[in-house]
């Protein structure tokens, strides 16, 4: 079996979030089984050098975008094993960021058309393009109403929605000048708009979310962000399937960012949270609990909820760690409770690879009480850990963390609306827990003894996969 994954991004070469940590990890789980996977992606101007140094020219041609031509070379470089192609475009990739401009849509168009073209020039013919998110949901329109030779006849498309709320929106006429199709085609409009992301559901032989949980969510409102409809009339090829994490790459017990390595000894686990302390200096006590949050600052995170009970939360006697960077009102009000709170509170406006797997090796506890989240890593990320997820039950978070029980079984601490005033009460119910050092190294042996990995995902992916060639 042939498969392409076409995303715009993916670790190492380009991540913003989660689905260039799915990119990085998810084709060489597939790759252990057997699949000839390879991936295809734009060649950003902010590729490490030490990859664009190795990357060697395949093929140049011309893109036909309607009356317009745009260039196209495509590079390859073999990574762990795995093929990539790079799209190379500077007009449309040469930028000091990966999204955020006024030609974002036109860009990938651009990169959805030179997908198509590219593999008919070098002659590789998939059984699967597997598409990421609205950058890349024009590729299964055009396959099944556009690209109609002998070459594409038997591709099947898959379209994975990491976020539902992106959809790649233009004005109909914007996008009929951009390619050439009539504005009346039904499957690319949605409020009187071009939608590409509707064209991919509409179009693909397969859907799938980041979790079981958000394909149900995204069928109804609130989160279905104007195309529940949509995925409603198309549920019959809708499936949620969970991410994995790359258990390589997040391991405590070879991780060089943590303090102390670790496999599964709470006792190691404590000594980078002293070390931690130590060198950011905060008071050091192995007993003092560490709750941490690595995130984007933003609305859909629940930082709000965190902003308006962040004093009763420090006032349990929690030290606070937060890492990430947003919404400038989120940033400022962190920034001013570390002067504030200097013997409780840290926060790092950065995005630092290493000093998030710092702090998921030293924390006690991660906060995640989002309004909605797809799929999650952090959480994942954290049990992998030992560190204990506190999280809003929606999306992945719901299907990922059970509440730790009298019982003594569960990975984690659960709640339902999105109140603080019930954010808060399950915090205190998990400074209860930790209080308690017994069923706290219980709880700690349960979350991280859980399987995150892409074993299991791997396995219904394939499933799928078989599904849609044989039909």
């Amino acid at each position: 079996m042939k498969v392409l994954f076409a995303a715009s991004e993916g670790y190492p070469f380009a991540k913003t979030g989660g689905l260039g940590d799915v990119i990085g990890s998810f084709p060489s789980e597939l790759k252990k089984k057997g699949i000839d996977v390879r991936v295809i992606m734009p060649k950003y101007a902010q590729i490490p050098e030490v990859f664009k140094n190795q990357m060697k020219p395949v093929i140049d041609f011309c893109v036909h975008m309607n009356w317009r031509k745009r260039y196209c070379g495509i590079e390859e470089l073999k990574y762990n094993g795995i093929v990539y192609y790079f799209i190379d475009n500077e007009f449309y990739f040469k930028k000091s960021g990966y999204y955020g401009y006024s030609d974002d849509q036109e860009k990938f168009v651009y990169f959805s058309l030179a997908i198509l073209e590219g593999l008919k020039e070098m002659n590789f013919c998939p059984d699967i393009i597997h598409c990421h998110d609205w950058h890349t949901a024009l590729v299964p329109f055009l396959v099944k109403n556009y690209y109609k030779d002998s070459f594409f006849k038997g591709i099947k498309t898959v379209l994975t929605i990491h976020n539902l709320k992106y959809q790649g929106v233009f004005q109909n006429e914007a996008l009929n000048e951009l390619i050439g199709i009539p504005e009346s085609i039904d499957a690319l409009e949605c409020n009187h708009c071009g939608n590409l992301l509707k064209g991919g559901i509409v179009s693909a032989d397969l859907v799938t979310t980041v979790s079981s949980t958000y394909s149900k969510e995204i069928q109804e409102l609130p989160l279905g962000e104007n195309l529940d409809p949509i995925l409603r009339e198309n549920r019959h090829k809708i499936r949620g399937i969970l991410n994995g994490i790359d258990y390589t790459l997040y391991n405590p017990e070879t991780d060089k960012s943590l303090y102390k390595n670790y496999k599964d000894s709470y006792t190691e686990k404590i000594q980078n949270k002293i070390e931690f302390q130590r060198e950011y200096d905060l008071p050091q006590d192995p007993n003092i609990p560490m709750i941490a949050i690595i995130s984007r600052l933003t609305e859909q995170k629940g930082i709000d909820l965190v902003q308006t009970a962040m004093h009763d939360i420090l006032g349990l006697g929690f030290q606070f760690v937060v890492l990430g960077v947003g919404e400038y009102q989120y940033e400022m009000f962190f920034k001013n409770l570390t002067a504030e709170f200097s013997d409780q509170f840290r926060a790092f406006i950065q995005f630092d690879e290493e000093l998030s797997r710092k702090i998921y090796g030293s924390a006690d506890m991660v906060l995640m009480p989002s309004q909605y989240e797809p799929c999650g890593l952090t959480q994942m990320i954290a049990m992998r850990y030992g560190t204990i997820p506190i999280v809003r039950e929606t999306g992945g978070l719901k299907d990922t963390v059970t509440l730790f029980e009298n019982n003594n079984q569960g990975t984690g601490f659960t709640f339902n609306h999105y109140e603080t005033s019930e954010m808060l009460t399950i915090i205190k119910a998990a400074l209860e827990v930790y209080h308690q050092k017994d069923k706290w190294r219980m709880l700690f042996n349960n979350a991280i003894h859980t399987d995150l990995s892409w074993e299991k995902p791997v396995n219904e992916y394939l499933k799928e996969y078989e599904k849609i060639l044989n039909h």
